[in-house]
């Protein structure tokens, strides 16, 4: 879902509520705000942080490319997944901004990068996730982690979990339009519409349902198996208690339209309905 844009009027932050003329007992209306500002370095929608985060992001992109390239041709080392991870991380946090952008324009900022979306841990468990693989490529290159030397299974397994959720995540975005949002949102406002065509009409919450794989996908290819177990309970625990909250205020806002959706199509998350 996402808020309507309806911008309310602000103030220059070095003007008082309004200007007092000595010469008359009456107020002087106050001057309106650059229309501009918001777009301006240091605002929500800086022209300027949005280009700096798509450049690094694109740096990043191309680093890890020339990283799994290189290895897989000089070594057969397995640390070729450290970029690999680099490049999944690149691309989803381009796309989160590019698919705003396309489809939800006014609402598209900084924030929508998602770089810093549920500071601190978010971090924390990508950095971890990053140190895991490092440590066991460096150190044990010829561990076998997967049961049944399924070690390759389980590779092409999350190389396509990680392109199915990143393509089902961001198809979800451009789909629903302004109906989409990264908040959670408590009021319903006229753009909010009900969707259940196209990608809704198979997966309820497919951009839930897109990073719950996306990131597990990450880990199997990592060869993760701390990381892995550990993404598993927190995204799990994290998609049960925001698909709750949300849909309380989806039948709040669409009634007996939502109930109907809701009995009729899954999340497609295990044990959640």
């Amino acid at each position: 879902m996402a808020d309507s844009f309806a911008p309310q009027p602000r103030h220059h932050d070095d003007l008082p509520p309004f200007l007092s003329d000595p010469g008359r007992n009456s107020p002087l209306p106050r001057q309106p705000e650059n229309p501009l500002k918001p777009f301006f370095p240091g605002q929500p929608k800086s022209l300027s942080g949005i280009a700096l985060r798509a450049f690094c992001l694109g740096i990043a992109f191309a680093i890890s490319i020339v990283g799994i390239v290189s290895v897989l041709l000089l070594t057969d080392s397995p640390i070729w997944r450290v970029p690999f991870f680099l490049l999944a991380l690149s691309t989803f946090h381009f796309l989160e901004f590019w698919t705003t952008a396309e489809r939800n324009t006014i609402v598209a900022g900084i924030d929508s990068f998602l770089l810093t979306a549920n500071w601190p841990s978010y971090a924390i468990a990508h950095s971890t996730a990053f140190i895991e693989c490092t440590i066991v490529s460096v150190f044990f290159p010829g561990r076998h982690w997967a049961p049944f030397g399924s070690g390759q299974v389980l590779l092409f397994i999350g190389l396509f979990m990680v392109l199915v959720g990143q393509a089902v995540r961001s198809m979800a975005m451009l789909h629903a339009g302004a109906s989409f949002n990264h908040q959670i949102q408590t009021r319903r406002a006229q753009s909010h519409v009900l969707v259940t065509s196209g990608i809704y009409g198979w997966i309820r919450h497919p951009s839930y349902f897109g990073f719950f794989y996306w990131g597990l996908g990450t880990q199997l290819v990592l060869g993760n198996v701390l990381c892995f177990a550990a993404y598993s309970a927190v995204l799990y625990k994290f998609f049960q208690d925001r698909i709750r909250h949300e849909e309380g205020k989806l039948i709040e806002f669409f009634g007996d339209d939502y109930v109907n959706y809701k009995k009729r199509v899954g999340t497609l998350i295990p044990f959640i309905r």
